[in-house]
């Protein structure tokens, strides 16, 4: 934090995964929270393809839809299928990790992203804004070309989603800093505390700490740096003495001294703060990395003690490369009667 951190490192992490004084008034006429309490008839039934490689628990890369109508209509789907209370907990992970790989490739493509926001119901172009807006930020971010390695990390299962949302709504209470800009801020530096690392510049633990500044009066202590509890509620402190009660913005530069990053962190937790149930969808986004193979999917259980080229990886978990020819075996994936969220 405040830090020093490397611009490098910055990208790496913030690759891994997931304004100027973005409000909630800046919604269409309140459409995105109204669009969020409509529960689907069913799941969505997602992309799928009986080639493509699987995951060590049965999943693959997400696919997605090339038809900018039928692209709109599964991400409608999948944003109020996340939202929706009936939907269960176990369908989470797909839907969510579905939604989050589409925000992805259309950040990329402009083009294609304005196709899709012209097919999607005006109750979703808020949030949908929102989200290609935030990406494109990191993408920003990124100066040379993308590497041709992966870091030495190991990616484990997060705290359980009340643990967390407990931890922030409790530093937002002690501070005054908003919960969604803690939750934000954990999202983009560890996607949740699914990172286990340390920087180039040695931040460690969930909310990506230097030592020296954990050490600091008033800032750590004395609590474990790789504890989310006591690294959430550090972080709303740090946020406070770097003036975030006055200007949020100024406090988020002195997390990570960079505007994009602070445009990035404030639109997924205006995200949050127009409709909270978008939590669901967040807490279960995957970690990605932008390599020079493409966008790599790093799941839970990857590890990996030291780099590793990204062509040796590959050949042992190709899951992790995104497809680049295979198309959906499902007509309407979108409109099916729903399946258990396995994509098969």
């Amino acid at each position: 934090m405040a830090r020093a951190r490397s611009r490098r490192w910055c990208w790496t992490l913030l690759a891994a995964l997931l304004i100027p004084a973005v409000i909630v008034s800046q919604r269409s006429g309140g459409g995105e929270s109204q669009a969020s309490r409509v529960a689907p008839a069913s799941l969505p039934v997602l992309p799928t393809h009986p080639a493509l490689p699987r995951s060590a628990d049965g999943r693959h890369y997400p696919l997605i839809p090339q038809d900018p109508s039928a692209l709109a209509t599964l991400l409608e789907a999948l944003e109020a299928a996340i939202r929706a209370p009936a939907t269960p907990d176990s369908a989470l992970p797909r839907l969510a990790h579905q939604q989050q790989v589409i925000y992805r490739v259309l950040s990329r493509d402009p083009a294609r992203a304005r196709q899709v926001r012209q097919a999607l119901s005006p109750s979703w172009h808020w949030l949908f804004d929102q989200h290609v807006a935030a990406r494109r930020e990191f993408l920003a971010m990124h100066r040379g070309p993308a590497g041709s390695t992966l870091p030495a990390w190991r990616i484990q299962a997060p705290a359980p989603a009340e643990r967390l949302l407990e931890a922030y709504r409790s530093a937002s209470a002690k501070t005054g800093i908003p919960w969604e800009v803690l939750a934000a801020v954990n999202l983009v530096e560890t996607g949740m505390g699914r990172i286990d690392g340390v920087s180039v510049a040695n931040a460690q633990g969930p909310m990506q700490f230097l030592p020296s500044t954990w050490a600091e009066p008033g800032i750590g202590r004395g609590g474990n740096i790789r504890d989310p509890w006591d690294a959430i509620h550090a972080a709303a402190r740090y946020l406070v003495r770097r003036g975030g009660l006055s200007d949020i913005r100024r406090g988020l530069w002195g997390y990570n001294n960079s505007n994009h990053y602070g445009e990035a962190v404030l639109r997924y937790a205006a995200v949050l703060k127009a409709d909270p149930a978008a939590y669901r969808g967040l807490y279960h986004w995957e970690i990605h990395y932008a390599s020079a193979a493409g966008d790599l999917w790093l799941p839970v259980g990857y590890a990996q003690a030291k780099p590793i080229h990204v062509r040796d990886y590959l050949r042992r978990q190709p899951f992790s490369s995104p497809p680049t020819t295979l198309r959906p075996t499902e007509n309407n994936p979108a409109r099916g009667q729903g399946t258990d969220a396995s994509g098969r």
